[in-house]
């Protein structure tokens, strides 16, 4: 008998030379990645490099979980290493076992319990400051919440409100910036372009505020209780000596982009599907009146609170900030039926993935009842990853599901967010999927209650702000042919 070679991985068409598949990923780099499930299982792309893209939930597993010895992290990590350096998410090997050891002290649920009343207290200081149909730039909200939920877990009082202003704009620089370099050839990186040098200086500055913050606490000697004093604390396992300032440093800012852009964009999600499905938003409150009740949400509540949690898993799944997740292997590796070679980038798309509708039924629909009982799908092993798999996987995972349902729950009792007609919500990938706009006008629950019940009378009933357009349309609005439309539907 003889075995049946498998058949070559095929290259995704539009390739040009010098660019490989820079152009459409620039153009449309969801889109395009969601193209790819149509050649199989694996798929090549060039950029300029060649890519393995992965399709396949049970390779993606393999990639992930069993072939962690011989891979290394990949292109990806290596953009964001120029300006994490190195930390636990861009280290590999033993190197990332031991980072991983010394930061696993921050996330216990002991610590976690401590750090959900710092959280609600920011949500609530947020919150005061909203007015009755005021329209909020919500991304740009949420993106000001993280940092302050931010400032009080990990910086405490270690950093005052004017180098967190400025932390915000270098990150916000530094993270488009490595969104757009995964996609460029390396060579254009180094180009005198008025981006780069846009993207070094940011970089650079937020390594400066964050070492001034390491060191003044420090030299200060005090123990603010905080992420930052335990990592001063923390010893080097092999050395037996206190992590360095640099070592320090790059966690810190590991946390911070980790604690910020993701959690930001994910808050933002939810708080657009529960605008677009008063009947989701009036569950969520439903379920926090009797759970909660009056007093404020706590550690304790958090796991008493099983529709949010769907809510926001089914956020995760179809609103998944990452894009592109690399490996690369080490020395020659099997990865299902295909020998690669050597030095091959290898990737994943978690967006794409929790999308397939050979996964997911209806794969476009906000449904969080898909994970109730036995409405859950039998998900094969590597096709839902909120959190990635394997020895990489997120370390901060629980401490992210406590922040999220903390910020949902108090918003949720006090305010119902209603979209702003006239805008296009889409996904947008930079270094993480975000949306592309999102204006919402704040009304206090009770108004917005009010509003509710007098829209749902039998006679002259009109339609409710914010309430779900028909197959999941995105524009808000404005009116929009056809073909827009279709192009719309496979982003979002």
């Amino acid at each position: 008998m003889t075995s049946t070679a498998p058949p070559p991985i095929p290259r995704a068409a539009g390739s040009l030379p010098l660019l490989g598949h820079a152009k459409p990923l620039i153009r449309d780099n969801l889109g395009f990645i969601a193209s790819l499930r149509g050649y199989g299982r694996l798929v090549e792309i060039r950029i300029p490099k060649p890519m393995i893209v992965v399709n396949d939930p049970a390779l993606i597993r393999t990639m992930l979980v069993d072939l962690g010895p011989t891979l290394d992290k990949g292109r990806f990590f290596e953009k964001m290493g120029q300006l994490l350096g190195d930390s636990v998410v861009t280290a590999a090997g033993a190197e990332h076992v031991r980072k991983r050891r010394q930061l696993q002290p921050a996330f216990k649920q002991t610590e976690i319990t401590g750090y959900v009343d710092l959280m609600r207290e920011q949500v609530t200081r947020t919150t005061a400051g909203w007015r009755s149909d005021q329209v909020l730039d919500v991304r740009e909200v949420m993106v000001e919440l993280s940092l302050d939920m931010l400032a009080a877990t990990v910086f405490s009082s270690s950093i005052d409100k004017s180098a967190f202003d400025r932390l915000r704009r270098d990150l916000s620089v530094v993270m488009n910036g490595v969104g757009t370099r995964i996609m460029l050839p390396d060579w254009a990186e180094r180009l005198p372009l008025p981006a780069n040098r846009r993207f070094i200086a940011a970089r650079d500055a937020v390594r400066a505020t964050i070492g001034e913050a390491v060191d003044a606490l420090r030299a200060s000697g005090r123990d603010t209780g905080d992420m930052l004093s335990l990592l001063l604390r923390a010893t080097d396992e092999e050395t037996g000596e206190p992590l360095t300032p640099h070592q320090v440093c790059s966690e810190i800012l590991t946390l911070a982009v980790a604690g910020t852009e993701t959690t930001a964009s994910v808050l933002s999600w939810v708080l657009y599907e529960l605008a677009r499905d008063p009947e989701v938003d009036e569950r969520v409150r439903a379920e926090l009146e009797e759970v909660v009740g009056e007093h404020p949400v706590t550690f304790a509540d958090l796991t008493r609170l099983p529709y949010l949690g769907r809510v926001i898993t089914e956020a995760l799944r179809l609103h998944h900030t990452g894009w592109l997740v690399t490996r690369r292997t080490l020395r020659p590796t099997r990865l299902g039926d295909w020998d690669i070679p050597a030095g091959t980038e290898l990737a994943y798309c978690q967006h794409a993935l929790h999308r397939d509708p050979a996964l997911f039924p209806d794969p476009l629909r906000f449904d969080p009842d898909r994970w109730l009982g036995d409405s859950q799908p039998a998900l094969p092993d590597g096709a839902f990853l909120p959190f990635g798999a394997g020895k990489h996987k997120c370390i901060g995972d629980r401490f992210a599901q406590a922040e999220l349902t903390t910020a949902i729950a108090t918003i949720v009792r006090d305010w119902r967010l209603e979209l702003a007609p006239g805008q296009t919500i889409r996904p947008v990938a930079r270094a993480t999927v975000r949306p592309s706009t999102l204006l919402m006008r704040a009304r206090p629950r009770a108004t917005a209650d009010a509003a509710l019940r007098r829209a749902r009378r039998p006679e002259g009933r009109t339609p409710v702000q914010g309430a779900r357009p028909p197959e999941h349309a995105v524009l808000q609005g404005t009116p929009q042919s056809e073909r827009e439309r279709s192009k719309a539907l496979t982003l979002v």
